[in-house]
């Protein structure tokens, strides 16, 4: 599981998770709960369907807002995070809905955007 920085991965929504199970991923997300172990939370992607994360290790910081997870879809097409980003919204808000328009072209033209499609180069 550690090579997941190695290479590209695929940016995706919660529509894709079945698609990429067991592939590195990125996901972008807003935290709408965090379970009171520290060890999952869930995340709404653009058109506000949740995905659930999962950590090795409780979390050892308060995140909210929008953030950016890095992992490996699971067999169960929840994500098991292996670095997570918070989005800094203070001075503009991150646009969700727009970030979702553009991985629908993203899958729709993979032609163009060949990054974390698995091919060999």
């Amino acid at each position: 599981m550690g090579d997941v920085h190695e290479g590209p991965r695929q940016r995706i929504a919660t529509a894709h998770l079945a698609q990429y199970i067991g592939r590195p991923v990125c996901f972008v997300g807003r935290v709408e709960k965090i379970h009171p172990t520290g060890k999952l939370f869930v995340l709404s992607d653009g058109e506000g369907k949740h995905t659930t994360v999962e950590l090795s290790e409780p979390l050892d910081e308060e995140i909210s807002g929008v953030v950016e997870v890095v992992g490996r879809v699971t067999n169960q097409a929840t994500i098991m995070c292996m670095s997570y980003v918070q989005f800094r919204e203070d001075k503009s808000p991150f646009d969700l809905e727009l970030y979702n328009e553009a991985l629908k072209i993203i899958h729709e033209f993979p032609e163009y955007f060949p990054f974390g499609t698995g091919r060999n180069n």
